[in-house]
């Protein structure tokens, strides 16, 4: 492709992007293809000639788009949001175009220094404590994974990264009942196992029982293992339960325990003023991450990731070949000493252009908009007798269900899982689910960049109309 040709189609896909976005509420949320309908129908083999770009953009048309569910869609209310903006777009567009590689100062010294400013940007607005440095990687798993390692080297005065795992090492690592996943999978990548994972269980609104949390250290103690890391949930994935940071926190430092704070979804509400009670929580910490790419307009992929001890992270990940040393190693930061990839992404770029583009204010005001709107929404579920609020909704997500009378517990899973799969089936909105205290919850996740009352308002409507037919109908329900 030529300069010229790559501009006219610059221009045309910068229209088509204009134009998805203005009837983006005319395209299905969720995909509806079948299993393997996309593969079967690509091609077997790369063509042995150079194909037109207009052939190539007709495929993506005709095969791509309706394989994809769209996270940008407003009434795309599952899991969390991946939220992304026009600035970010732009900034993406740019970083793409530049292709830098910014695994270390020399290679692109704006990246490093464009980067290392965000995250001074970030903290203070969050309002954490100035002992906190940082870094951006690609996702809150990454930076668990992350944090898990450097406690484990500190923990073994950096003799695991020498000479490996031996019976002598008896870590222990825990998180709630609730917890994210990869934290289990980190501590399977970090070598410490999965049987030494001690999942707490929580209160009744789903967050972490403290007193459990230190009865069992102490019982591990007593038995021989050494507690490596405890893991604190601002927003739990499955109801967005804030685990009791603080106390948390003075547990850790008591037996002398790595603290790490995920706050993928919900860390982004550290911005406004009412919730600036969780900082005490969170300055506890060694670790903290927040996701700008799920509530702050950025897209995927760009996690904040900070960390007290900058010397431990980087005797933890730094190795410097003689093809990698330069002379300014010692009064820069090389970002890729600061987690596993040596190569790194300019994520910074668009995180720029989203901050500047919103202000703090802006910012602020999309935020609180899309707590309203959950808290609007709420208030109707909450009001539906038909219906029952199944935890808290301390942030921007609501986990219900649909309770006809005279239904057992089975009965009512299944009418409900019956219900969000009619729901994501039509194509009209996205919702997922997780399962608390053995009952089968619908979330609803509010936090998509254009999402407007309107959204939430008809998808709830549609929840409703579909929740009568199933019970008027008398529809025949399996239990799960």
């Amino acid at each position: 492709m030529t300069p010229k040709e790559f501009k006219k189609y610059g221009y045309f896909l910068t229209d088509w992007i204009e134009n998805f976005y203005q009837n983006i509420r005319n395209y299905p949320v969720k995909s509806s293809v079948k299993p393997r309908e996309i593969f079967e129908n690509l091609a077997d083999t790369i063509p042995e000639e150079p194909e037109p770009f207009e052939v190539i953009f007709k495929d993506f048309e005709d095969m791509i788009l309706k394989g994809l569910t769209h996270w940008q869609h407003p009434r795309f209310f599952a899991y969390f949001p991946a939220n992304t903006s026009f600035s970010s777009i732009l900034g993406e567009y740019l970083t793409s175009a530049l292709g830098v590689q910014a695994m270390m100062w020399l290679t692109s010294p704006a990246a490093t220094e464009l980067e290392e400013k965000m995250i001074i940007w970030l903290r203070d607005a969050l309002g954490i404590s100035k002992e906190f440095t940082g870094c951006i990687q690609d996702t809150a798993s990454t930076s668990t994974l992350v944090s898990i390692l450097t406690a484990r080297e500190k923990a073994s005065n950096f003799n695991i990264n020498k000479y490996g795992f031996n019976h002598s090492y008896k870590y222990t690592v825990y998180c709630s009942t609730e917890a994210h996943s990869s934290i289990e999978k980190a501590v399977k990548i970090a070598g410490i196992g999965s049987e030494n994972l001690r999942k707490i269980p929580v209160n009744k609104d789903f967050s972490l029982r403290a007193d459990l949390l230190e009865q069992r250290i102490k019982d591990d103690i007593s038995k021989g293992f050494q507690p490596l890391c405890v893991i604190g949930a601002l927003g739990t994935t499955g109801s967005t339960a804030i685990d009791p940071l603080k106390e948390i926190g003075e547990i850790a430092q008591k037996y002398n325990i790595w603290y790490h704070i995920d706050g993928a979804m919900v860390g982004s509400a550290l911005i406004l003023p009412e919730f600036k009670y969780l900082v005490d929580g969170i300055n506890f910490a060694d670790t903290f991450v927040f996701n700008p790419h799920k509530w702050l307009f950025t897209n995927f992929d760009c996690s904040i990731y900070f960390i007290k001890n900058k010397e431990l992270l980087l005797q933890t990940f730094q190795i410097t070949p003689p093809y990698l040393q330069t002379d300014v190693d010692n009064l820069v930061n090389n970002y890729r000493d600061w987690g596993i990839q040596l190569g790194r992404r300019f994520r910074a770029l668009k995180l720029w252009f989203v901050l500047r583009s919103y202000g703090l204010s802006g910012l602020k005001n999309t935020l609180r908009f899309h707590l309203n709107l959950a808290n609007q929404l709420k208030e109707l579920i909450g009001k539906d007798c038909r219906f029952e609020l199944l935890a808290p909704a301390n942030f921007t997500t609501i986990c219900f269900r649909f309770k006809p009378k005279n239904l057992s517990e089975e009965q009512i899973n299944a009418i409900n899982k019956k219900l969000l799969d009619e729901i994501n089936s039509s194509g009209f909105a996205f919702l997922s689910h997780t399962m608390l205290n053995g009952k089968f919850a619908l979330r609803f996740s509010i936090g998509q960049t254009y999402t407007q009352l309107d959204d939430a308002l008809e998808t709830w409507n549609l929840i409703q109309k579909v929740a009568e037919r199933l019970e008027k109908n008398g529809t025949k329900t399996e239990a799960l």
